[in-house]
């Protein structure tokens, strides 16, 4: 049973370039790669050729899973989103009612999460915590470590 994803602009062309890749370029290598060592002589005691075949084996498992991913996708029309609560690509400035740490992170789908550039996941905890609530309000948010409370500074988009 296949899920949908949603995507920003940018995480969809990601996703057809990289599946794009796998298909037109590193799909004949792998063929090449199994020609090549077919070539060498006895396939029963050919490691390099079992090898292949298992590498050109992953590679299309891969291109099926990211075949799937992108024929369930669906981009997401930022024009009709709400800036006025915490939704799916909102830029959320929070501050931690702990510690006083202010911080400011865009929701964005699972797939297009990284941490290194503010975005998090709306699957995460935190993100499914800050879903739907405004400016001002505090999101008490259960982590592993414990409980959270963050208040919400500031809502916008890109």
């Amino acid at each position: 049973m296949s899920t949908v994803s949603y995507y920003t602009a940018e995480g969809l062309k990601k996703l057809k370039e990289e599946l794009e890749n796998l298909k037109s370029v590193m799909r004949p290598k792998a063929s090449a790669d199994i020609a090549e060592a077919r070539d060498k002589g006895d396939l029963s005691e050919n490691a390099e050729y079992d090898a292949a075949k298992e590498a050109q084996g992953m590679l299309e498992m891969r291109i099926a899973k990211l075949e799937e991913v992108y024929s369930n996708a669906r981009l997401i029309d930022e024009s009709h989103l709400d800036t006025s609560k915490v939704l799916v690509l909102s830029n959320v400035k929070i501050k931690n009612q702990t510690n006083g740490m202010e911080i400011t992170y865009t929701l964005v789908a699972e797939s297009e999460a990284d941490l290194k550039t503010g975005k998090i996941s709306v699957t995460s905890p935190i993100g499914k915590g800050l879903l739907g609530k405004s400016v001002g309000e505090i999101a008490e948010i259960t982590v592993p470590n414990g409980k959270l409370k963050f208040e919400i500074l500031e809502i916008s988009r890109d």
